[in-house]
């Protein structure tokens, strides 16, 4: 097993290389992850085992001595958002976790302290709460996503 670190956007990673076979890696992030490796811009990750918050690594060469690729973009803040972008101010993860359930739907009137949304962060249930008061004009996230420390779940304008 090799352990490498990566600053993937700011956020600091350590990562295991449990085995290559062929063109897929097996890492360990938080979970183990299968990684496809290829081009920078063709790269898929898949759980090995059950679904943990995790972050996709940098893909790795396949060489006596790994080099690491530059960093690609968290496939987390690579999914479409549901809803429109609006205007506000977003309620950002306060840990990287896995999106478990959404409270508000875009037009939802909510009130500093209201539950917006259910991240499992460490098998458990952390409740996202809404910074101020206003109304949820975009929901930037779904139920399954997998989400950093500070990325946007919702906007409240």
């Amino acid at each position: 097993m090799k352990q490498y670190n990566f600053k993937i956007n700011g956020n600091e990673y350590n990562v295991t290389i449990n085995s290559v076979e062929g063109n897929v890696a097996d890492v360990t992030v938080v979970a183990s992850y299968k990684v496809e490796l290829g081009g920078s811009s063709a790269i898929s990750v898949q759980p090995s085992a059950a679904p943990a918050p995790s972050a996709a690594p940098a893909p790795q060469q396949q060489t006596p001595a790994p080099q690491a690729a530059p960093a690609p973009a968290p496939a987390p803040q690579a999914a479409p958002a549901p809803a429109a972008s609006g205007s506000g101010k977003p309620v950002t993860s306060p840990l990287p976790g896995v999106i478990v359930e959404i409270s508000v739907k875009v037009g939802d009137a909510v009130k500093t302290g209201q539950q917006v949304a259910v991240l499992e962060a460490m098998k458990m249930e952390n409740a996202i709460e809404a910074d101020h008061d206003g109304t949820v004009t975009a929901i930037h996230v779904n139920k399954g996503d997998s989400v950093l420390e500070g990325v946007p779940i919702v906007t409240i304008g």
